[in-house]
């Protein structure tokens, strides 16, 4: 079985995937971290960054380097979003999505997974957020302010809302969730709950 959650940064689709996966005993599959990799190895003048070695996992590694904490600072998130858009970044990495979630039982999040890369997913998922409580959410996760992360939250928003390759979007088939004023515990129940009904 093959969970999508879709959903902007913030939302808490990292969190809640993470722990839904554990929950049902999947594998976990974050592929922003893959495009944040990529930004990452571009911003250290990597020769190829789309051919870095990227390990996905518990930790998150760039030719064997444990980037979990890097690939989460501002100025690499910043330029993921930029990565993101550029269409061949978006064909090589959604291949790679394709052939880790083609066989098993994955909980795979990001912002285009139930409508482009697994649009055949059992359950999709587009996890929402107001505004105000995902650039809150972030500013704690990277220790900065919480008005200039709305700031920059609003102009990558917009960004991957109207890029021209893989903008994004709720899946028609997918079911909505607001994580707004909701616990980590309640939203992942809820998600759970759907999978059982699948």
């Amino acid at each position: 079985m093959l969970i999508a959650i879709d959903g902007p940064a913030g939302a808490g689709k990292s969190t809640v995937a993470r722990a839904v996966a554990a929950a049902l005993g999947f594998t976990y599959l974050d592929s922003g971290a893959m495009y944040r990799c990529v930004a990452l190895a571009e911003l250290r003048g990597h020769p190829d960054p789309l051919g870095a070695a990227i390990g996905l996992g518990e930790r998150i590694t760039l030719e064997g380097e444990d980037v979990s904490t890097a690939i989460r600072a501002p100025e690499v998130s910043e330029r993921a979003s930029e990565v993101a858009a550029r269409p061949e970044v978006r064909e090589a990495l959604v291949a790679m999505q394709r052939e880790l979630i083609a066989s098993g039982d994955y909980v795979a999040e990001g912002r285009d997974i139930g409508t482009v890369v697994a649009p055949g997913a059992e359950l999709k998922v587009f996890l929402t957020a107001s505004p105000q409580e995902r650039a809150h959410r972030r500013a704690v996760q990277i220790g900065a302010d919480a008005g200039q992360v709305l700031r920059e939250q609003t102009v990558r928003d917009a960004r991957d809302a109207t890029r021209e390759h893989s903008p994004l979007a709720a899946a028609p088939d997918a079911v909505e969730v607001d994580t707004t004023g909701r616990t980590r515990e309640e939203v992942v129940a809820h998600i759970v709950a759907l999978a059982g009904e699948r």
